[in-house]
């Protein structure tokens, strides 16, 4: 078993890997590491660069198509075989050396995971830097986790609360909420951050609508997940009294001879009694669905095209996945 596992998920950052891997052989020298690229359906040519660079330590896992960040992290850490697993953008924005400070943090003080914090930040102010401030406070105060910088992808985790993260759909953005959720202790670093020098970012404004809507699955399983009916009867209650308090209106307008039929507030009385509940509900019911499913059957959330190292051929799927 390796002592350090680094996953790094990439997406059309060709330019960007001969010096990341120059920058991780210098910082990580002293240790016994993997780097496992795992490469989102890139198009310009990515897995050609990682694979020129492919030796005994590098590992390229290539998706047939693009699935997301958070998907690309699971599939990282599903093949890492480090006793710690690090986390690390592609783009050269986080800096390999501090790798190392975290890690000797982790191990010396005993924290199941150590997160960054990008201190001075070098990206844009109005596009970047702004919406990235806003979200993090309302993540924070909507999940009751303290953490600065929640999309600072550098961390450092113990392996054992890596691979139990369970981050589906886009749920990487929460990472130290999910670590959260096993119990698991966290401390936040500063961390050096540089400004992109080749390739395009892959953030835009409209992440904040995809921030917002995983946040509502986020606080749910971190407030409710073991007690469902504190939030399910609290809001069952609330509309089920409105729904009781209209139709008592409605039938004193009855008995006293008024003609109900056809009024809006019948409507509004249905809605309040079924409809907010059953939409609610159905939601988290599906969204519950999906973890049982793919953690009781142990399914994968992606398909590999092949895996690449410097240790053995590719392998096709068939031979990789059962």
């Amino acid at each position: 078993m390796k002592e350090l596992s680094v996953i790094i998920p990439v997406l059309n950052e060709r330019e960007n890997i001969a010096p990341l891997i120059s920058e991780l052989e210098q910082a990580l020298s002293c240790i016994d590491y993997e780097v496992i690229f795992v490469d989102d359906g890139s198009t310009d040519g990515t897995q050609k660069a990682i694979l020129q660079q492919v030796t005994k330590r590098i590992t390229l896992i290539e998706f047939k198509k693009n699935y997301g960040q958070s998907t690309a992290l699971t599939a990282g850490i599903d093949h890492a075989s480090g006793k710690y697993i690090a986390l690390l953008d592609g783009d050269l924005q986080n800096d390999p050396s501090d790798i190392n400070f975290m890690l000797k943090k982790l191990k010396e003080e005993d924290w199941d995971v150590v997160a960054g914090n990008r201190k001075d930040r070098k990206d844009g102010m109005i596009f970047r830097k702004i919406p990235s401030k806003i979200a993090n406070a309302i993540i924070r105060r909507a999940t009751g986790v303290h953490i600065k910088d929640y999309g600072c992808t550098l961390k450092v985790f113990k392996r054992e609360i890596a691979e139990n993260l369970g981050i589906y759909g886009e749920l990487h953005r929460f990472i130290p909420t999910l670590a959260m959720l096993q119990g698991a202790s966290i401390i936040e670093v500063d961390v050096k951050h540089h400004a992109r020098r080749f390739g395009k970012s892959k953030y835009g404004l409209t992440r904040i609508f995809k921030v917002m809507a995983d946040l509502i699955t986020v606080i749910f399983f971190r407030r409710y997940i073991q007690k469902p009916m504190h939030l399910f009867g609290t809001l069952g209650f609330i509309s089920l009294g409105f729904g009781i308090l209209i139709n008592v209106y409605l039938l004193i307008l009855k008995i006293r001879g008024h003609d109900i039929w056809g009024k809006p507030l019948i409507i509004l009385g249905l809605i309040l009694l079924l409809g907010g509940i059953q939409l609610i509900t159905t939601g988290i019911i599906a969204e519950i669905s999906v973890r049982t499913y793919f953690e009781g059957t142990h399914r994968k959330t992606y398909q590999v095209r092949r895996i690449t190292n410097g240790q053995n051929k590719a392998q096709e799927p068939s031979e990789i996945i059962s």
